[in-house]
């Protein structure tokens, strides 16, 4: 039998909607352009270089990837890991936590190109109604 474990005190409550919790700064982070394309190709592939990602992640500029890419490392959803060769090798992937996303940013990309249509015209006559307006 397994110990359980006595919990006593009030457990943190973390709402994205309070400013100042951490959920909302993950949220930010998790949900930027460039995070969501880095996860998805990383998802998709596997482990991949620097260049292979940059390759895929067409206009991406090397600081933003590199920015992108220590930000998810930092949040421990992606790994890096460096092979001591000249010159260096290194290659990321999800870690078991940046696995857990997988599905719900699938689920967010197939929405996008399934609605994008819709989009496109919800913002043309948006575009049109504020135009005459002016």
């Amino acid at each position: 039998m397994a110990a359980v474990k006595n919990v006593t005190g009030p457990m943190p409550s973390f709402d994205p909607y309070e400013r100042g919790c951490p959920s909302r700064d993950l949220l930010d982070q998790i949900g930027s352009k460039w995070a969501v394309l880095v996860l998805g190709e990383l998802g998709r592939n596997g482990t991949s270089r620097f260049g292979q990602l940059r390759q895929a992640l067409a206009g991406v500029s090397e600081k933003m990837l590199t920015q992108t890419l220590r930000t998810l490392e930092r949040d421990g959803l992606v790994s890096r890991t460096v092979y001591p060769e000249v010159p260096p090798h290194v290659e990321y992937e999800l870690t078991a936590l940046g696995q857990t996303l997988r599905e719900p940013l699938k689920a967010l990309t197939e929405w996008s190109v399934l609605h994008i249509e819709e989009v496109i015209t919800a913002r043309e006559e948006y575009d049109d109604r504020t135009e005459h307006s002016r």
